[in-house]
């Protein structure tokens, strides 16, 4: 056939003679092309000096091919079978890192590799997210203001090199002493494996990430950007998307027991609160095994706790950092093992609305299913108001065998209710256990903390715990437990508009559906052991 695309000259082109020892040569080699079109360039790293041999620095070579590339207009960077040591990898437009099957891109390590990473770049509005947030050229591979970037092929990156670690930033101490010094001990470090700043159209697909540092991928201010059939099993955190549009994040399977998986964020790294929007997460897995043990195929469970020491992390989540607006997004077709559950949290100022999430199953689940949290930790520039969370759609969850303390939890504040809320066709199957004594707590309200469902203690609920929501549709429900547990199903305090249609909750004797304190316009209709009816108004009371 005399026209091939470019694409299937890639995917053959390793076998051809050019790429062998003997031929490499530092000229591009031109791919076939259909004809009157430009000819697609591959540039051998190897014919830029990288040795591939995992104690060789190819820094220099690698940022060689692609500045040739760059030069020609673009063209993609192979990487042959082989292992390849290396420091700041910096991406250029029109340019494809192609990690072929048998490469490892290896970060190396400042401490005994002799070299470093580039520093952390100057940013004024650092105090306002934590420090990984808001440097991009600290990372593996890093980009900024670029165009049609792609990192693809079989390969593997392995963080070996990189730090998880990073000063906390928090606002209130950023100018402190102590603050000041532990960010200098950064200079030199990686700790991020792709770090991409303000570009658009970014392909990254196939490849795996093996302990990507404090991010395995941070993508901010990214426009257009697809990833897909990526494998990552990380230390930290998996996919941070921040302030991104037009995001398609698909097949994924990501393995993050200490911290998210993937994680929609709207911080202020960009000296404006950018929104998050237009974001589809679809068919992806997400899990809380120990470190190495997805990709190795073993999925071990000797490590019991993430470093907040409340179990394994690595969940789906919207926040923490939001200073900007989250809309349009939708998640479905996904599983959560051995992880925390779904989580969305708006507590800097954000506006967040329009989400649709559906068809999740989650087994052994480490915390709350479901946390939906509008708070007021105002991480932000000055006069950083609260935020809004409304017209959210959760549907098709399946979740088993989850941690007894936490119910369900979906919690404004006062006078910042969470509006418009509808969840159907969801089964929850708790641990049980919770005694009387659970079932008389209180929850604080901690406006300003930070979100996670532990900042209440254990709920007086095991199923669901909602506080501060206006309209509110629980339709086609069942939750349950697997021992004896004394808390009613349901907890609503200050929630406006609450509709119950078809539930059916397990309970012991005596013990009432719901707990309610100034709960009005109640509506049930096919409630387990519950006569339909109304309630304009109920200050305290319960539903037997």
């Amino acid at each position: 056939m005399a026209i091939r695309t470019a694409v299937l000259t890639l995917a053959l082109s390793a076998s051809l003679p050019f790429f062998t020892s003997a031929t490499r040569a530092a000229a591009p080699v031109a791919l076939a092309q259909p004809s009157g079109s430009t000819p697609l360039a591959v540039y051998d790293v190897r014919s830029f000096g990288a040795k591939g041999d995992g104690q060789t620095v190819d820094s220099d070579a690698i940022n060689k091919a692609i500045d040739a590339a760059s030069a020609a207009g673009g063209g993609t960077v192979h990487f042959s079978a082989g292992k390849y040591l290396s420091f700041s990898i910096r991406l250029k437009s029109h340019v494809t890192l192609w990690l072929d099957t048998g490469s490892v891109l290896l970060a190396a390590d400042p401490a005994k590799d002799k070299g470093q990473y580039d520093l952390p770049e100057p940013n004024q509005w650092e105090p306002y997210q934590d420090f990984g947030h808001g440097h991009w050229k600290n990372s593996l591979i890093w980009g900024i203001d670029l165009e049609d970037i792609a990192i693809v092929g079989l390969g593997l990156i392995d963080g070996h090199g990189l730090t998880r670690s990073g000063p906390d930033a928090r606002f209130k101490k950023a100018s402190t002493p102590e603050y000041e010094a532990a960010r200098k001990k950064m200079d030199g470090l990686g700790n991020k494996a792709i770090a991409l700043e303000r570009c658009r159209n970014v392909t990254l697909k196939d490849f795996s990430v093996l302990n990507g540092g404090h991010f395995a991928l941070l993508a901010t201010g990214v426009d257009n950007l697809t990833i897909d059939n990526l494998k990552v099993d990380t230390n930290r955190d998996g996919f941070d998307i921040d302030a991104c549009r037009n995001v398609r994040i698909s097949n994924c399977a990501i393995n993050s027991p200490n911290d998210d998986a993937i994680v929609l964020k709207t911080s202020y790294g960009l000296g404006e609160a950018k929104a998050t929007e237009d974001v589809t997460i679809t068919n992806c897995h997400v899990s809380g095994f120990d470190i190495g043990t997805m990709l190795d195929g073993t999925y071990k469970k000797e490590t019991h706790n993430a470093p907040d020491r409340q179990g394994p992390t690595g969940r789906i989540k919207l926040g923490t950092e939001s200073n900007g607006p989250f809309r349009n997004i939708t998640i479905s077709n996904c599983d959560f093992d051995r992880s925390r559950g779904f989580a969305l949290e708006s507590v800097d100022g954000s506006l967040l609305e329009d989400i649709t999430v559906t068809n999740l199953t989650m087994r052994d689940v480490q915390s709350s299913p479901l946390f939906l949290r509008l708070g007021n930790r105002a991480r932000g520039p000055e006069g950083t108001q609260v935020g809004v969370l409304r017209r959210v759609i959760i549907s098709n969850v399946v979740a088993y065998n989850a941690d007894p303390k936490w119910s369900a939890i979906i919690s404004g504040i006062p006078e910042h209710p969470i509006e418009d809320v509808m969840l159907s066709n969801i089964r929850i199957l708790y641990r049980g256990g919770g005694t009387a004594q659970d079932a008389a707590l209180t929850p604080p309200e901690k406006e300003d903390a930070y979100p996670e469902p532990n900042m209440f203690g254990t709920t007086p609920s095991y199923g669901m715990f909602v506080r501060h929501v206006h309209n509110i549709t629980m339709r086609d429900i069942w939750v349950g437990t697997m021992n004896a547990d004394a808390r009613s199903p349901m907890v609503l305090q200050d929630v406006h508009g609450v509709r119950f249609d078809h539930v059916d909750a397990a309970r012991g004797p005596n013990v009432p559906f719901a707990v309610l304190h100034d709960v009005s316009d109640l509506v049930m209709r096919d409630v387990q052991g519950v006569p339909d009816g109304q309630r304009a108004k109920v200050d305290n009371g319960t539903v037997p």
